[in-house]
């Protein structure tokens, strides 16, 4: 899978399945993702409707930046971030606990 078809397509889909699930993570992220298929979104999980749109709205929390292959690698791995973290290979700005609150909002769509 993608970005686009995580971001545009499958998050969207996993939140509003259930989006108290969802706001109860609270925060709001920023992905930078690069190479082919790549682009910016930003994830919203504060409003009353959480959701995911294009670009960078500028009020992230935590803005992860990684190659649309290393999202693959957590996509089917979720235990990969770590090591990709460690490696410089996915860049975390603001609070580096918030990036690992997002594999909870992965898994809600399971």
């Amino acid at each position: 899978m993608d970005a686009k078809t995580l971001f545009d397509d499958r998050l969207p889909k996993i939140i509003s399945e259930d989006p108290q699930k969802a706001k109860e993570v609270n925060a709001i992220y920023v992905f930078n993702v690069t190479g082919d298929g790549g682009g910016t979104w930003t994830i919203d999980l504060k409003s009353d409707a959480p959701g995911v749109s294009q670009g960078d709205t500028g009020s992230a929390d935590c803005t992860i930046e990684l190659s649309n292959e290393d999202l693959g690698k957590i996509i089917e791995d979720p235990g990969a971030g770590m090591q990709l973290f460690f490696e410089g290979k996915l860049k975390v700005d603001g609070d580096p606990m918030l990036a690992t609150k997002m594999q909870e909002v992965l898994k809600l769509g399971n």
